[in-house]
Parts: C-alpha cells; sequence; structure tokens
C-alpha cells in the first residue's frame, strides 16, 4: 500500500534538494509535484489542492533551521499535515456499557464478515471482553455459514436464527440474548449489497432504531479509492456512523481512501484490516500511517507486534540456552513460529525505517520460511538437539524428505551455525539480557 505515492513523494522533495532556503519559487514545483502525486493516488482534487495550500502556507510561514535543510523541512511540514488529513489521533472504539453493540456496515464484498471476526476476537484478546457475533446478513448464501466458520476460528459464540427472514427480528433478540447470557460486546454483521440502493438503505436504518448501537463502523474495501469515500458519504448521511475500518490493504491500493475520507465524512478511520487472518487488524494511526507513507517506517508498531507475542519466561530460558551453547534447532524453528505470529512478513520488513523501499519488488509472503520449516521438520529429534550429528548422509536424507536439494540444506545449516555463534557472542557482552528486556 501507498508504494507509488510513497516514490512519488520521494521525487518531489529532491527538487529542494541543494537550495538554501525555502522559497515561493522553488517550492512551487515541489508542491506541484505532491499534488500530481496524491491525484494519482485517488485522492479527491478538492482535498489535493487543500493540502497542498496548506502546506505551501506553513512551509512560507516557517523559518528553516541552519540544521535542517529545505527538504528535510519539507518532509516534516507534509508528514504532519498528512497525519491532520488522516485525522490527527487514534480514536477507539467505544466499548463501555455492557453489552456494547457494535453494528458493522458496508457494501458486498467489503470484507465485513471477515473483519466482524477479527474485531471478535481483538475485543476479546486484546480488551478481556466476551463477545458473541450475530448473523444478521439474511440475504448472502452462505453467509451464515461463513460467520459460523469464522466464529469457530476466533472461539466466539455466534447468534443465528436460520430460516428468520428479519434483520430486525433477529437483531433485537440478540441483543436480549446477549443480555441473558452475560455477552458484554455484541457485534452485529449486516447484509450488504453490490452498490448503495434505497431497500439497503431502509434496513440498516431500520436495524439501527431497532438496537441503538454504541458503536456504527463503516467498512471500505480501499482498493476502490474514491468510490469508497462517495460509499461512504451515502452511508454516512443515512446513519451518522462512528468510524471507518479500511479493508484489503495488502491489495493493490493506491491509498485515496485512507487520505481522503476523514475530509470527506469527518469520521475517524478506527481499524485498517489485511488479509484473512484473523488477527491482521490494528487501531488506525495516523502519525504512524504517515512515517510508512514518507518512507519513515513503523519502528513503533513493529515493536507492539513483538511485544504481544514476546513470553518473559521463555525469553529467560532462551538466554540461558543461548549461554551454555545449547541452542538447537527446536529453538530456531519456535523463533520462526513467533516471527509469523507477528503478521506478514514483508509488512513486517516494510516498518523498518528504510526497508520498504529495498522489499517492495521482493515477493516475500507468509511462506517465506516454508522451505526452512520443512528441512528442520525432515530431521530427527536427535538431529535437530545435536546439529553436529548432520554428515554427509544425513543431510541428503534430509534434504528428500523435505522436498530440498542438499545444497539448500547445507546453507540453512550454514546459517544456523553463524547465527548461534553470533548470539553467543552476544551473551558474552552483556547484550542479550538487553535484547530480552531486561535491565
Amino acid at each position: 500500500m501507498f508504494e507509488n505515492l510513497s516514490e512519488r513523494l520521494e521525487r518531489s522533495f529532491k527538487i529542494l534538494k541543494g537550495q538554501g532556503r525555502i522559497s515561493e519559487i522553488n517550492i512551487a514545483e515541489t508542491l506541484k509535484e505532491v499534488r500530481r502525486a496524491l491525484l494519482d493516488a485517488d485522492v479527491n482534487f478538492k482535498i489535493a489542492k487543500q493540502f497542498t495550500d496548506t502546506v505551501k502556507a506553513r512551509a512560507l510561514g516557517q523559518e528553516v533551521l541552519k540544521s535542517v535543510n529545505p527538504s528535510q523541512m519539507m518532509i516534516k511540514i507534509v508528514h504532519d499535515e498528512l497525519a491532520e488529513l488522516m485525522g490527527g489521533d487514534k480514536t477507539e472504539i467505544n466499548i463501555k456499557y455492557n453489552p456494547s453493540v457494535i453494528l458493522i456496515a458496508g457494501l458486498q464484498g467489503s470484507g465485513k464478515t471477515t473483519f466482524s471476526g477479527k474485531l471478535a476476537k481483538w475485543v476479546k484478546s486484546k480488551k478481556g471482553k466476551n463477545p458473541v457475533l450475530v448473523a444478521g446478513d439474511v440475504y448472502r448464501p452462505a453467509a451464515i455459514e461463513q460467520l459460523k466458520i469464522i466464529g469457530t476460528q476466533v472461539e466466539v459464540p455466534v447468534y443465528t436464527e436460520e430460516g428468520n427472514m428479519n434483520p430486525v427480528q433477529i437483531v433485537k433478540n440478540s441483543v436480549r440474548e446477549a443480555k441473558i447470557k452475560g455477552y458484554d460486546v455484541v457485534i452485529i454483521d449486516t447484509a450488504g449489497r453490490l452498490a448503495v440502493d434505497e431497500e439497503m438503505m431502509k434496513e440498516i436504518s431500520s436495524v439501527k432504531e431497532a438496537v441503538n448501537p454504541h458503536e456504527i463502523l463503516f467498512v471500505v474495501d480501499s482498493m476502490t479509492g474514491q468510490d469508497a469515500v462517495n460509499t461512504a458519504k451515502e452511508f454516512n448521511d443515512r446513519l451518522d456512523f462512528d468510524g471507518v475500518v479500511l479493508t484489503k490493504l495488502d491489495g493493490d491500493t493506491r491509498g485515496g481512501a485512507a487520505l481522503s475520507i476523514r475530509s470527506v465524512v469527518n469520521k475517524p478511520i478506527k481499524f485498517v484490516s489485511s488479509g484473512e487472518k484473523m488477527d491482521a487488524i490494528d487501531i488506525f494511526y495516523p502519525v504512524r500511517m504517515a512515517d510508512r507513507i514518507l518512507g519513515m517506517g513503523d519502528i513503533v508498531s513493529l515493536v507492539e507486534k513483538a511485544q504481544e507475542q514476546y513470553d518473559v519466561e521463555e525469553a529467560r530460558k532462551l538466554q540461558k540456552k543461548i549461554a551454555k551453547d545449547q541452542f538447537d534447532f527446536n529453538d530456531f524453528i519456535a523463533q520462526i513460529q513467533q516471527i509469523k505470529k507477528m503478521g506478514n512478513v514483508k509488512d513486517l520488513m516494510g516498518m523498518i525505517p528504510g526497508v520498504g523501499k529495498a522489499v517492495k519488488d521482493l515477493d516475500i509472503d507468509d511462506n517465506a520460511f516454508k522451505g526452512i520449516e520443512a528441512i528442520i521438520r525432515s530431521m530427527t529429534p536427535e538431529e535437530r538437539t545435536n546439529p553436529v550429528v548432520l554428515n554427509g548422509s544425513r543431510r541428503k536424507r534430509i534434504a528428500m524428505g523435505s522436498g530440498t536439494t542438499v545444497q539448500e540444506v547445507n546453507k540453512l545449516v550454514k546459517q544456523f551455525d553463524e547465527t548461534r555463534k553470533m548470539m553467543k557472542m552476544m551473551t558474552k557482552g552483556g547484550n542479550a539480557a538487553r535484547l530480552m528486556g531486561r535491565r
């Protein structure tokens, strides 16, 4: 996401390199390129113009420090304005009631049902809530079955009334049931259409009136650009929703929806979602997204993801094994599993400042560790624990068993040996304790 916009903005800032100060003359070409970059990202024309006008006013009215060149100053101004354009600060969802009723709305195909499951898992694991999912889509074939499957995946119950074609009655009954059974968050998945129509709007309005939700989230497919923004406006006019959810951020999206939607509907983006995995959901932080757009990475989110998978006791055990030179392939594959839990490898690398651009053309997906895992799993317990026994015949057998080559097995063993040596050196130097979070 935003790769093309990031490149275009980077090129526009180069115009100011070598300039002694910002002036109305040398800033004109830069802002022209910034505006073109925004328009190419499918940002609304009026918003793009207003954005560059604001940046120009700030740039011309600001003294450039001697230690900061004009290009750096412009990046800082554009960064701050991008963050402001997307909302400024993060906005929490309202789940302080018992039960808190959350209504999920949007067009068919926007990812409502999948997001409903992700949100249920999020409020359960991150907020300690006891949620229930409600199957309010009675029209789309297999919609109820899809929600049931998702409910099983995230270990959250699903309220259904199969055969009942009255969504208003279903949602009213679901809230009553939640109160009886002690569910404190009710997440209602509603029906969508392929396009906005009056029938759908009347129905979703009736559902809203029936349960008076504490939170209404509009789910929008970020790949649809300005169409998403226009649809959001129509829904907001009828529902007055509380926040936006941008889905499919891992797709071929130019970012126009993320940059425009706040200005058009004056409602915050609360969540972003990518992929089908149930933990692929994040709170939307405008400042962090501005960091990523300008190639600054998002190291804060990366650290937070790492901390979510961080087990203090396991880290201490691992440190002791490293210190005694007992780190083996069992530990190695365990660390790979921890990384995989954090999310898509390419997305994680993109959060590291300066790395996003370097890996943008690389084909790195969730199967990046597949070959490594296959090799390790083809080893015997003795070979994993004591890699020194891996002679030529054993390596040949492992290669055949894992569907790889002997060269690939040799390469992994060599990388493992180098990793173990480096970790032992760090332990001796006293760095491991700091890496494990000890002081």
